[in-house]
């Protein structure tokens, strides 16, 4: 019998694990929920609308509501479907979407102004084949797609998970060779090292390799969160809802929120890998900050606590998944795999290879 000493010694080692993990699922719970509300608002903007405004103060407690109504409507499962396999596939999309962040660095070590007696991570993992890991999991919840398309013993899901295979195989080749560039540059697959390869100059200004990468991975990340215009494997109105047409209740729930999570991971990936992570924004390099004025508010920027950075450029990435679905229109299957295998495959290859060049001479 271990004595009480052990056992509290356990005890708080769990609570110190536990801590960080509840601490990113209240994190990723809140801006699923919260996020759509945001993108329902910039949209009504767009458009000339109010938007939400019944439920609270201008729609605040819109999401609230609608997480009451997932819960509350009744889950109907089709007599002829597979119902194992029915049941499951949202749990797969959102359990993979949540996976994919627990290595994610929020910032570095932190001793929360004082408050502790010694720096913590703001990470659960720190792994050094962090961008691996994600590329798995991000490529293992697409099979929740598939599944629940292929489960629900309708025509129109069967072709949405059709489209959704054919769709991640597609823009993923791309989106590797887009990611294999800043590891090229970066010379590790560990996150954090990433951004402290960029101490000294973001890989977005890493011409001409820094802008191209960054443009094939976030066209190849909207295509696989499948949003606007690359949201084939739903597309209304053709498939009514593709995957998630037999879905509802909560299942349904899980789809929605799975999405919105996902696109954090790309957005926390691409300000991660391109705009320096939680590095603080200059208004001009460090090279040309000997001029007093210049340097004054240089220093005035790296006051900003590190982790605000990396969301504010988390924020940035999502804005744009926004203004491009509240702007553009859906292109038809066709051009959908002509964009993947006959531009972005190219570019990308030919990205990474001048990335090997300049990185042989020096010059990265």
């Amino acid at each position: 019998m271990p004595d009480m000493n052990q056992m509290l010694n356990m005890g708080w080692r769990l609570l110190v694990f536990f801590i960080p993990v509840l601490a990113l699922l209240a994190f990723i719970l809140a801006n699923a929920v919260y996020l759509q509300y945001v993108e329902r608002k910039l949209w009504a903007h767009m458009q000339g609308r109010l938007g939400p405004m019944r439920t609270g103060w201008h729609g605040l407690f819109q999401p609230i509501a609608d997480s009451v109504k997932f819960l509350m409507k009744e889950d109907i499962i089709p007599a002829k479907a597979d119902k194992w396999v029915f049941s499951i596939a949202p749990l797969i999309l959102l359990v993979m979407a949540f996976g994919s962040m627990v290595v994610i660095p929020f910032g570095p070590e932190t001793d929360f102004f004082g408050l502790l007696n010694h720096k913590v991570p703001l990470f659960v993992s720190n792994l050094n084949i962090g961008v691996l890991f994600v590329l798995a999991f991000s490529s293992i919840g697409t099979y929740g797609v598939i599944m629940g398309g292929w489960a629900s013993n309708n025509k129109y899901s069967l072709m949405g998970g059709f489209r959704s295979a054919a769709q991640m195989i597609s823009y993923e080749v791309p989106m590797a060779f887009a990611v294999l560039t800043v590891v090229l540059m970066a010379g590790s697959l560990n996150l954090s090292d990433i951004v402290n390869a960029q101490a000294n100059r973001w890989f977005i200004i890493a011409f001409p390799v820094g802008p191209v990468a960054l443009f094939v991975y976030f066209i190849a990340g909207v295509a696989e969160t499948n949003r606007v215009p690359f949201d084939m494997p739903e597309a209304e109105s053709e498939l009514v809802a593709g995957y998630c047409t037999e879905y509802s209740g909560i299942r349904f729930g899980m789809f929605f929120m799975a999405e919105y999570m996902n696109m954090l991971v790309v957005s926390f990936l691409a300000s991660i890998m391109f705009l320096g992570g939680w590095l603080p924004v200059q208004i001009l390099p460090q090279t040309l900050g000997h001029l007093a004025h210049i340097a004054w508010f240089n220093r005035m920027l790296a006051a900003i606590p590190p982790t605000f950075w990396l969301i504010l450029k988390l924020y940035f990435f999502f804005f744009i998944f926004t203004w491009l679905k509240g702007s553009l229109p859906r292109y038809r299957y066709d051009q959908l795999m002509s964009i993947s295998w006959k531009i972005l495959l190219p570019l990308s290859l030919g990205t990474l290879m001048v990335a090997a060049g300049m990185k042989q001479m020096g010059w990265l």
